[in-house]
């Protein structure tokens, strides 16, 4: 069994930076996609973006060029550096490890904040 804990989230003023953390209990393979997602008070959670194994990276239209999606294996962690946040992407912010090949492992943390306001 693998634990995810993300950290790093808080408040932040529009415009400003944060750097989202999920560390993995466990040793996860190449053939886990990791990604972070996202659940605004009252509404759905949302893919934010997420990282292959392989590297290949891809990201809501919302979002995209201003957070960025990495991985390190050597640390067993995955990380959502965003930028030029704004008052909208204030939400629970989760990270999930998915492997879709025997066996197949769905895993989830228990989220962090973000709130982007003034």
């Amino acid at each position: 069994q693998v634990q995810l804990v993300e950290s790093g989230g808080g408040l932040v003023q529009p415009g400003g930076s944060l750097r989202l953390s999920c560390a993995a209990s466990g040793f996860l393979d190449n053939d886990y996609t990791m990604g972070w997602y996202r659940q605004a008070p009252g509404k759905q959670r949302v893919l934010v973006a997420s990282i292959t194994g392989g590297g290949s990276t891809s990201y809501a239209d919302d979002i995209k060029g201003r957070f960025t999606i990495s991985r390190l294996y050597a640390k067993n962690t995955l990380y959502l550096q965003m930028n030029s946040l704004k008052p909208e992407d204030t939400a629970d912010y989760y990270c999930r490890a998915t492997r879709t090949s025997p066996p197949v492992r769905d895993y989830w943390g228990q989220g962090t904040q973000v709130t982007v306001s003034s």
